[in-house]
């Protein structure tokens, strides 16, 4: 047997070693139960099935609530709110929601829509006197508070970086505002997501109610639909205290707040998110009329798909309403949903207003989204929805686990080919070698910029491939790294018959 055929049944153990070893099978390889099993069974289900997710994702904590026929019928706490402290996670905790905040904000501008102390369509400047919008190269006047609620305004995303400690002076709404509330498109043009939008939405509240705006949640919003363990004030007296976040690398991070309100610094227990959602399944409203927030009208028109493009959001929802993601589901139903994501934190919450169905996913954890997407599909195919839009999550991570698989096949057919050559001496350091010298010139480049992008994105902050995948995406920066590598070492060391 010659050393080429050794070299290359090396190569095949290696292939198989690293499928078998490597890719993450075991979460795909979980059953869940029954469509419609007794909710018994599929909480039993998730009592072994969550912990595992939680040990694979090193997620710390986790509150879960389920919704049946509008009612809350089970919730659950796992894991740590503080792991230093050795602190549990309890049903009761208040947990950040972070951007599940803009949908509890729709309501509480609906309801001035309601009482017709504001119209949709109405520019927002006939309504703010305090305060005036940042120069831009684009029209404010024609920012709508449709727009706002829609994403359609075309706000900046705005600062989410920028946090402060409770106790720390923070920077006014105003003051925020006029940093980061400069238009970057045209309104009404397209869909972008924006945390500045909404925080408009904050200020138009406080000047049209002449009202704080938390006090006006609080006494108009929370405690009308019974979240009593809900506030947009952080407070030395919740109890038990809002838990430690942990961030995409497992890093604590202390309680902060933001400087805005309106679109992720709500503070909320499991159970009062569940409560939210049961409030906009109108069909199981005993007597609508003693509703005492919104009118079933205006509920569905917060579930009105007002932007059908929703750029990079489009491959897990089909449009968006006021504060709510949606999708039409294949029994044909309609879902409303919103995530949440900051700092050492990601929640989500899933429901189907028509048959009464609904989840609620907190976790102190940036480590969660491919946790999220596994437990909302096992809900999913409980409940008969078959699946939901942010199961694409998994496929995605599998398609990533492929493309890794790929690339580090790559990688060891490069290794072999290089040692087969230094072993034969068909290849020695000639860098200035002139044969092949196009190729080699490819390789080198590519090289660089692998190496270029893997510096910038060690510089970043936050990456979204990270935070969606933030297993896979380790491995994909490891094996491009040894791509690069293995490219450059071809390119230095090129096949030649030196001797």
């Amino acid at each position: 047997m010659n050393a080429y055929s050794i070299g290359l049944r090396i190569l095949v153990v290696l292939i198989f070693s690293f499928l078998l070893v490597i890719l993450p099978i075991k979460t795909d390889t979980t059953q869940a139960v029954n469509t419609h099993a007794p909710i018994e069974d599929f909480t039993a289900y998730l009592n072994e099935r969550i912990p595992d997710l939680m040990k694979d994702y090193d997620i710390p904590g986790v509150n879960i609530a389920l919704v049946q026929k509008g009612e809350t019928t089970w919730t659950k706490a796992y894991g740590y709110a503080d792991l230093e402290e050795g602190k549990v996670m309890t049903t009761d905790t208040f947990c950040r929601v972070e951007s599940i905040s803009k949908s509890v904000t729709a309501w509480g501008v609906m309801k001035l829509v309601e009482q017709g102390k504001i119209e949709l369509d109405k520019p927002v400047r006939d309504y703010i006197k305090n305060w005036d919008f940042p120069k831009s190269e684009f029209k404010n006047e024609k920012v709508t508070v449709r727009q706002l609620l829609s994403h359609t305004a075309g706000m900046p995303l705005g600062n989410i970086f920028e946090r402060y400690s409770p106790k720390e002076e923070i920077a006014s709404l105003e003051e925020s505002l006029t940093k980061e509330a400069i238009l970057i498109q045209e309104p009404g043009l397209s869909f972008s997501y924006s945390n500045t939008g909404f925080n408009l939405l904050e200020l138009l509240i406080e000047e049209v109610t002449d009202r704080d705006f938390a006090e006006y949640m609080e006494e108009e919003v929370l405690i009308p639909l019974g979240m009593y363990r809900s506030s947009f004030t952080w407070s030395e007296g919740f109890e038990p205290e809002v838990p430690v976040g942990y961030g995409l690398k497992g890093n604590p991070i202390p309680v902060y707040i933001y400087s805005e309100k309106a679109s992720g610094g709500l503070f909320a227990t499991v159970e009062d998110i569940a409560t939210f959602i049961t409030a906009g399944m109108t069909n199981f409203h005993d007597n609508d009329t003693n509703h005492e927030v919104l009118t079933s009208q205006s509920i569905n028109t917060l579930y009105t798909p007002m932007v059908k493009e929703i750029g990079i959001y489009g491959l897990v929802f089909d449009s968006y309403g006021f504060g709510h993601y949606l999708e039409t589901l294949s029994n044909g139903k309609q879902a409303v949903s919103h995530g949440g994501q900051g700092g050492g934190w990601m929640t989500h919450f899933h429901a189907v207003p028509e048959t009464g169905d609904g989840i609620v996913i907190l976790t102190n954890s940036q480590r969660s989204w491919p946790f999220i997407a596994y437990i909302l599909s096992d809900w999913a195919s409980w409940s008969g929805i078959t699946s939901v839009g942010m199961g694409q999550i998994i496929l995605g991570k599998k398609v990533l686990w492929i493309l890794i698989g790929l690339i580090l096949l790559i990688i060891l057919w490069q290794t072999w080919r290089l040692g087969q050559g230094l072993i034969y001496s068909r290849r020695r350091f000639t860098p200035l070698w002139k044969e092949f010298r196009l190729l080699r010139l490819v390789q080198s480049s590519l090289s660089i910029v692998l190496l270029l992008v893997l510096l910038w994105s060690i510089s970043q902050d936050y990456l979204f491939i990270t935070s969606v995948f933030p297993i896979a995406s380790s491995w994909l920066g490891f094996s491009s790294f040894a791509l690069a590598m293995g490219l450059l070492l071809l390119a230095l060391f090129p096949y030649n018959k030196i001797r």
